[in-house]
């Protein structure tokens, strides 16, 4: 009886143990509206006009993001970790076809998934892939 109550206390401790994770702090100039101003080979008029933005600010529901590349509605879950890595994933759209604003969003919509770095300089948040792919943002709020 004594090895059962021993055993059974075992093996509660290391479940309680698994189930722990490290709270890690991120940090919280994250979580603003960012305005996309370098990506691929598109100009960075284009992504102005179109008012193309990844918006980090939900605080209804933390680790959640919008975006627009100006036409549909990007929605999903964002994952930014203390040690610069983020993952990108549940990522839907609204279906609509905006003829200027298609090419734009296709290339975003393909590669936002694949970022998983982040780098926060002053007022800029670029996210990269290990091809070398690069997302550079401004912060909106910056003049």
């Amino acid at each position: 009886m004594k090895k059962l109550l021993i055993g059974f206390i075992a093996v509660f401790g290391l479940l309680l143990l698994s189930n722990c994770t490290a709270q890690t702090k991120v940090p919280e100039n994250t979580k603003r509206e960012w305005m996309l101003v370098e990506f691929q080979d598109f100009s960075k008029e284009l992504m102005m006009s179109n008012k193309a933005n990844l918006n980090l600010t939900d605080q209804n529901e933390p680790g959640k993001f919008s975006a627009n590349m100006g036409c549909n509605n990007m929605f999903g879950s964002a994952n930014f970790n203390a040690d610069g890595t983020v993952k990108f994933s549940q990522i839907g759209s609204t279906m609509m076809f905006c003829d200027k604003a298609m090419d734009l969003e296709s290339a975003f919509a393909k590669a936002l998934p694949t970022m998983t770095n982040y780098k926060i300089e002053g007022h800029y948040l670029t996210l990269s892939n290990a091809s070398g792919n690069k997302m550079k943002f401004v912060a909106a709020d910056w003049d």
